[in-house]
């Protein structure tokens, strides 16, 4: 009988059966993994510290050096927590999921719904960014996509891959966004995208000041809005215990503001930086520190 080819090396298999056995352990097993690699992280490796303490220390310039340390540690907790919490998507079941992501107003969503609207859904690296995306797709179901960036390792992004689509949503490579928007114009769906990276002078970012900061941000929100006369929501999570998110939306500029915005203005990315800095103030510890955010200058 014919087998399917597998789309990375054979060395790789018994990597993923790890991954999968792992997977299956129950989470509170998996949170005691996270205390471990917790204190690895912030006290034997000290996994890109210095990264992490300087973009704390610019972003919150009235923080004292042991408050600084204490949020560090904080940090390096969560992210230890989310780790193993992407890792558990690998097995995790709908019925265990759903009560551990709650959106507190949906009707944000099946408002825009009801216009067969696509959604243009602004995310970032805060709370848990994996789950969100399966998450919504219980919420929706048959709604949901994540536009995301291909791994160069075959192994991992197939893995990664399944992560995110496992329970039914869409993971769409970044390439292909455009070809998925025409695709799908005039439906109700959601297009989640994470808008918080570091955008190069190649890409015509917007600067404005984030954090105490000058900050550059993409654009392509704000592109694709005018194009495809998209809804923009911003997407809020918060981890208000351990394994447990709250997902709040917001609305956002739409295609239609965007288009008769002054040259040079980008009111979608402009609302989506205040509200995410409003969310990284309220809960510095919930984002993703280990990212050099601000390596790009004006």
């Amino acid at each position: 009988m014919a087998t399917t080819a597998r789309p990375y090396a054979w060395y790789f298999e018994p990597v993923r059966w790890l991954l999968l056995g792992l997977a299956h352990l129950p989470l509170a097993v998996l949170y005691v993994l996270a205390e471990v690699i917790y204190v690895l992280l912030a006290y034997v490796v000290r996994y890109r510290w210095r990264v992490v303490t300087e973009n704390l220390r610019n972003s919150f310039p009235e923080k004292t050096p042991a408050e600084i340390e204490r949020t560090g540690k904080a940090f390096y907790r969560h992210f230890s927590q989310v780790v193993v919490e992407i890792l558990k998507a690998a097995a995790i079941s709908s019925e265990e999921l759903r009560p551990r992501m709650h959106f507190t107003n949906p009707e944000v969503m099946t408002n825009h719904f009801a216009e067969n609207r696509l959604v243009l859904a602004l995310g970032s690296h805060m709370g848990n960014w994996e789950w969100l995306l399966n998450g919504a797709e219980l919420e929706f179901p048959g709604r949901a996509a994540g536009v995301y960036k291909p791994l160069n390792n075959l192994f991992f992004e197939h893995f990664t891959r399944r992560l995110r689509t496992r329970l039914g949503a869409d993971a769409v490579p970044m390439l292909a966004t455009l070809r998925y928007m025409v695709a799908h114009r005039g439906e109700g769906r959601i297009l989640s995208l994470l808008t918080d990276q570091a955008a190069g002078p190649e890409d015509r970012p917007y600067w404005t000041q984030f954090l105490n900061q000058d900050t550059s941000f993409y654009t392509s929100a704000d592109r694709l809005a005018v194009q495809f006369d998209c809804a923009l929501v911003y997407i809020g999570i918060q981890r208000v215990r351990r394994g447990y998110y709250e997902v709040t939306f917001s609305e956002l500029p739409d295609g239609r503001v965007a288009k008769v915005a002054p040259a040079g203005t980008f009111p979608v990315t402009e609302a989506f930086a205040r509200q995410l800095e409003t969310d990284m103030r309220a809960s510095p510890e919930q984002y993703l520190w280990t990212h050099r955010r601000w390596k790009h200058k004006r």
